[in-house]
């Protein structure tokens, strides 16, 4: 067994027994369920979410003092995960979908639906999820608990679905130091978060493209855990940037089987994002995308293959530059290794500004976006 995988299990069985021990001394917290965003189509789409004991988060503020981000932060990865509880999902026309928590708290469900409920944002629609039953060992905790996913469904007027990385990507994060990247995610919030700079007019240009409408989808997929969840989905609000499903990892330890070639970080991060990307093409077979990604860890390798394993459904790479040479080398050689066996453009930019003059140049938004984005790189 990978030592990984021995630590997670050791971490995960103990964590269990504490869980049930708190339950059985009425010592847990209510109940808390969450539900993420998730995407699909109109007649097939699935749900994630998690039963946790509740961590005693309270909303992020723009006051936060670094401290009180860190105990924040702590209680975000102190879990207590609710292990099999059955879920129950209500949607027009059908009778109920039940759904399972595994040994993480996670469920997921994979649904057919009859008809949809009526969208209460463009492109998203609301559907409500409760806890139905608990095992017998948290009996005790047994309430009304409940939310509302919400899943996108994009409209068949999309002319291009967009993949986008969130470290260094769109989220300032440092990930190339490790200290840094430390200080940056434990003792800052949504609020004091940075994003980079012109993203948010850049990718409200691309959600629009030439139609002008905001049609085209938006997909973030991060090896981030889930439990930063709320931080990044709120950091997203904050600042204007298109709001999408947000493709997570479940744990920082757990994943497949490494090559002997691999270390653990890079091949986790490159599993993980190959399959979420590939259920993304698959459930969308007629959509082309434009992928985002940054230089600072393994993206452009990731989406060279996604291109060699889905001929003609990328239209262009945009890689930003993180400022270390030596991890922009291999870049450069994938880009043009691509270039050539697949004629797909990974372009190295150093800013936004340089991915929207190429994408106005080629038909993927139009000039009044470019001209946003030049204004906000100028902070206007």
């Amino acid at each position: 067994m990978e030592q990984g995988h021995w630590i997670s299990d050791t971490l995960e069985w103990t964590d269990t027994f504490i869980t049930r021990t708190a339950a059985r001394l009425g010592r847990l917290r209510p109940l808390h369920l969450d539900v993420y965003r998730s995407y699909g189509t109109p007649h097939h789409f699935y749900l994630k979410g998690r039963l946790l004991a509740d961590r005693g988060l309270t909303p992020q503020t723009e006051a936060d003092s670094p401290w009180r981000n860190f105990q924040a932060m702590y209680r975000r990865f102190n879990s207590r995960e609710i292990v099999g509880a059955k879920v129950v999902v209500s949607l027009p026309g059908r009778t109920d979908y039940l759904g399972v928590t595994d040994r993480n708290g996670y469920f997921t469900l994979n649904l057919d639906p009859p008809t949809l409920p009526e969208p209460i944002d463009y492109l998203w629609y609301p559907v409500p999820v409760r806890l139905h039953k608990l095992p017998r060992r948290f009996r005790g905790l047994q309430g009304t608990v409940e939310g509302t996913a919400r899943v996108l469904i994009p409209p068949a007027t999309a002319e291009f679905g967009v993949i986008s990385d969130l470290d260094d990507t769109v989220i300032v994060t440092r990930a190339t130091h490790l200290l840094r990247m430390l200080r940056t995610v434990l003792f800052r919030n949504a609020h004091s978060h940075e994003p980079l700079a012109g993203v948010a007019a850049f990718y409200q240009a691309l959600q629009c493209g030439l139609s002008g409408r905001p049609d085209n989808p938006f997909f973030y997929v991060s090896s981030s855990p889930w439990n930063l969840y709320d931080v990044l989905e709120d950091f997203l609000r904050l600042r204007g940037i298109p709001l999408g499903p947000l493709l997570l990892r479940d744990s920082l330890l757990r994943g497949p089987a490494l090559p002997a070639d691999q270390t653990a970080p890079s091949s986790l991060h490159h599993g993980h994002k190959l399959r979420e990307i590939k259920q993304l093409l698959d459930t969308y077979p007629a959509l082309p995308f434009i992928l985002l990604g940054d230089s600072g860890q393994h993206d452009a390798d990731i989406y060279a293959e996604v291109v060699r394993l889905h001929p003609g459904r990328i239209r262009v790479i945009y890689i930003r530059d993180v400022g270390v040479p030596a991890r922009l080398a291999p870049v450069t050689l994938v880009a043009a290794a691509l270039q050539a066996e697949c004629g797909v453009e990974l372009l190295v930019v150093p800013d936004f500004l340089a991915a929207a003059t190429h994408a106005t140049a080629h038909g993927f938004i139009t000039a009044e976006g470019l001209s946003r984005v030049v204004a906000s790189q100028q902070g206007g």
